[in-house]
């Protein structure tokens, strides 16, 4: 979920579209694999593949950046990670701060992935007097009383939340008004932000139950195939006098 436009990156100045800058992170890893392995060039088919698209919009994605690649060689590795590298702003360093630092929290200070693509975790801020000072991956725990100083100070214009649902919007706002324009949320509720502040939500309770749904949808699919009446339906049915009828009947 995004929201406020003020705030453009240069993607959007360019004209690529958002399902597109939504699937370069995608490229980008999958290229990080083969640079890891030293293969100089790949063709669309192979990258497609590996980021899990399909080859003619992986083609029309990179026209966007201008990048056409070779016939019959493909796409040169190195710089097309160094094209999308640049187009997603990775290039640059850009310093983060978490805030809440409970057991998710930590794991995100833990996570080694940021420095390697261009994130700088600036500081660990929890609301408890007790984590002040505390070492998280190598750093000290700062007061949310020092929040404000911490962003000027840094430079921050990402923010990540990783408090409890009660506490988040609270939290954002204080951000925001401290000038943190983009905002990482893994808070299990919707925060409201002013025009150009950029929200992106990752809740994990909402991407399991989509796989529920699926797995539920699955399960009645092979009850169908093996003649037995799913679950679901059969609580629509009840006896009638002529033995069992849907719940609801046709008018």
């Amino acid at each position: 979920m995004a929201t406020g436009r003020t705030h453009r990156p240069a993607t959007r100045s360019r004209g690529i579209p958002e399902a597109t800058v939504a699937r370069l992170p995608l490229y980008l890893r999958a290229l990080t694999a083969l640079s890891e392995r030293s293969v100089p060039t790949v063709s669309s088919e192979e990258l497609a593949a590996a980021a899990g698209v399909n080859s003619a919009k992986l083609r029309k994605d990179f026209s966007y950046l201008g990048s056409y690649g070779t016939r019959g060689v493909g796409y040169d590795v190195e710089y097309l990670v160094y094209q999308i590298s640049r187009e997603l702003g990775l290039t640059q360093d850009w310093p983060v701060v978490i805030v809440g630092i409970g057991n998710l929290g930590a794991a995100l200070a833990n996570y080694g992935g940021f420095a390697s693509r261009g994130f700088r975790v600036a500081a660990l801020i929890d609301a408890d007097p007790a984590m002040a000072g505390t070492p998280v991956a190598g750093m000290p725990v700062q007061h949310t009383d020092d929040l404000e100083k911490i962003i000027s100070d840094n430079g921050v214009s990402i923010g990540v939340i990783s408090t409890p649902a009660g506490a988040a919007q609270q939290v954002c706002e204080r951000l925001v008004a401290a000038g943190v324009t983009s905002i990482l949320n893994f808070a299990p509720t919707v925060l409201s932000v002013p025009d150009g502040v950029d929200v992106r939500k990752v809740d994990l309770s909402i991407e399991l139950q989509i796989l529920a749904f699926h797995e539920q949808r699955k399960a009645g699919e092979e009850a169908s195939d093996d003649g037995a009446v799913p679950p679901s339906a059969a609580k629509q049915q009840r006896k009638g006098p002529d033995g069992d009828v849907p719940a609801v009947m046709p008018a």
